[in-house]
């Protein structure tokens, strides 16, 4: 059995008043060692959204619980042909944009009931699972199908020159059979319904129902998409995705 000597009680309780750095042990004399407890600075903490921004109950119930990457194609108005598209990625925090790209879509703007040749993007959530281009393949992860196939000829709905539109598409999986070319021309909801709507390369104008971006950002957008992550695209006028 060990006894503790007095001055060992006395110094161990002196460290308990001063505290590890608090030096000799206090006496009835001394005057209290006064601490001043600064608060911490606030931190601050970006969360990223747990959902799409932008996309109302009704859109966002249309995404699938796995999809981990979503391209959302954000049009100006109803009847407008220009739009924006970003890449999100979902995290463990959250969704996290990519940058922000112009984009065209069709002529007369978006529509709910897509038809072939009314010139308007179809609205909603589809899949992106198929690739192909006039160009060989940039680095992708999506199966990609390259050909002449994809050679695009003739003038735009201002003047502007197609050719090299079709150097890169991602198939939109709106009306056709996912894991085929984006040339197949299987037709599910038949070919009244149009198809063959894909994102493609900006030739400066509106298109007939497909979303284009600049050559840069189609590759950059190839190389990104992973098929393991489910990408799908979110797609519609500002007013339509928050429903």
């Amino acid at each position: 059995m060990i006894t503790r000597r007095p001055h060992v009680v006395l110094l161990t309780a002196s460290l308990v008043l001063t505290g590890c750095g608090g030096g000799a042990a206090a006496t009835p004399e001394r005057s209290p060692v006064t601490t001043t407890v600064r608060p911490a600075p606030p931190i601050s903490l970006e969360v990223a959204p747990q959902q799409l921004p932008g996309l109302g109950p009704k859109t966002w119930a249309k995404v699938p619980d796995h999809a981990r990457q979503a391209v959302v194609v954000t049009g100006r108005g109803k009847s407008s042909p220009r739009s924006t598209v970003v890449l999100y990625e979902r995290t463990d925090a959250g969704w996290e944009a990519g940058e922000s790209w112009p984009a065209h879509n069709a002529l007369r703007g978006w529509t709910d009931d897509h038809h072939a040749g009314d010139l308007r993007s179809p609205v909603g959530v589809f899949g992106l699972t198929d690739a192909g281009g006039l160009l060989r393949d940039p680095g992708t992860r999506l199966p990609y199908d390259q050909g002449g196939g994809f050679t695009a000829t003739g003038t735009g709905f201002e003047g502007e020159s197609l050719a090299g539109s079709f150097d890169y598409v991602v198939a939109i999986n709106y009306n056709r059979e996912p894991g085929t070319s984006p040339l197949d021309w299987t037709r599910p909801l038949g070919a009244g319904r149009g198809g063959g709507i894909w994102l493609h390369v900006d030739h400066g104008g509106p298109t007939h129902g497909c979303v284009s971006i600049a050559e840069k950002h189609m590759k950059q957008l190839l190389r990104a998409l992973d098929p393991a992550r489910h990408p799908v695209v979110v797609m519609g006028d500002a007013d339509s995705l928050a429903r």
